[in-house]
C-alpha cells in the first residue's frame, strides 16, 4: 500500500482571474497538500499561465481567500510549479519572463507525471 508521503499529487489549474474561485481552490488544495508534506506538482495552464509572471499573483483578489502570492511561494518552495508550453507560447511568455523556479514543460511531462505509479491528478 502506498503511503501518503510517497503519492504524487498533480494539480492543474486552467482558471485564472476569469474564474477566481476555481483558481483559488486549485492553489489552496495544492499548497495545503504541500504543507502537509505531500509531493506536489502544480501546473499553470490557460488563464492561470499569467501567474508565472512576476507580480501577477499579487493582482489576484478574492474575498476570504488566502493571498495567491503566499500560496504560489509555498508551492515554489515545497513542490514543482510548471507553466504549460503551449499556454506560454500563446501568451508570448518565454523562460526569461517567468518567476525563478518555474519550469516550462508540455503535455509529455504532464502525462508522465499523472501516469506515474500512485499519482493522483486534479484539474481545476
Amino acid at each position: 500500500m502506498l503511503t501518503r508521503m510517497a503519492r504524487l499529487l498533480v494539480v492543474k489549474t486552467t482558471a485564472g482571474a476569469d474564474a477566481p474561485e476555481r483558481c483559488s481552490q486549485a492553489f489552496t488544495v495544492a499548497s495545503t497538500a504541500a504543507s502537509a508534506g505531500v509531493p506536489v506538482s502544480f501546473w499553470l495552464t490557460g488563464e492561470s499561465a499569467w501567474f508565472a509572471l512576476p507580480g501577477r499573483a499579487a493582482e489576484f483578489e478574492l474575498p476570504h481567500a488566502a493571498p495567491l502570492p503566499d500560496l504560489l511561494e509555498l508551492l515554489l518552495e515545497a513542490g514543482t510549479v510548471t507553466l504549460c508550453t503551449q499556454c506560454a507560447a500563446r501568451r508570448e511568455i518565454g523562460p526569461e519572463d517567468v518567476l525563478p523556479r518555474i519550469r516550462i514543460a508540455g503535455a509529455a511531462v504532464f502525462v508522465e507525471e499523472i501516469t506515474s505509479e500512485g499519482a493522483q491528478a486534479l484539474v481545476y
